[in-house]
């Protein structure tokens, strides 16, 4: 039962991944919603006791290689979110879909600008205000997530 909860929810942390490395005409690419944040999130709102730190370090590892970016990046900044999502996850469920998505977009915030100050140290990128726009996308994209994975979760059992 625990091995069959933790393959459901690497799938869909893998068909995260996919959405996330699928290409987009460049017009769409800044908007791209941060699809395997999203997931994560939700996972570790839904069963905290099984997706934690751990899952966000080994997701951001995956990312960091798929993508060619500086090594322990995402790995750095998705730890950071779920971090405070697993330690608030009973205040934030409690909340209402849309202001879910209002917390979620924070993060998603938080997440970008961890993100653009460790490649502004390792990189020396500077600032472009598009570089929060995904923030935006995931807050709209929250709910019909959440709705999705809460039916995936309830309809395989997960616990």
């Amino acid at each position: 039962m625990i091995r069959r909860s933790y393959f459901f929810v690497a799938l869909s942390i893998f068909f995260a991944l996919v959405m996330a490395l699928m290409p987009l005409p460049i017009s769409a690419e800044p908007f791209r919603p941060d699809w395997v944040l999203l997931v994560l999130m939700y996972w570790s709102l839904a069963v905290p006791h099984r997706v934690n730190i751990g899952w966000a370090w080994i997701t951001g590892l995956i990312i960091d290689l798929a993508m060619g970016s500086p090594l322990g990046v995402n790995s750095l900044t998705y730890s950071v979110c779920i971090y405070i999502t697993v330690s608030n996850f009973q205040k934030i469920r409690n909340f209402s879909i849309w202001q879910q998505a209002v917390m979620i977009g924070l993060f998603l915030t938080l997440y970008h600008l961890l993100q653009f100050w460790l490649n502004h140290f390792l990189l020396d990128i500077y600032f472009s205000p598009h570089y929060l726009w995904p923030a935006v996308t995931g807050i709209l994209c929250w709910p019909w997530i959440f709705l999705l994975l809460r039916k995936y979760r309830r309809q395989f059992r997960i616990r």
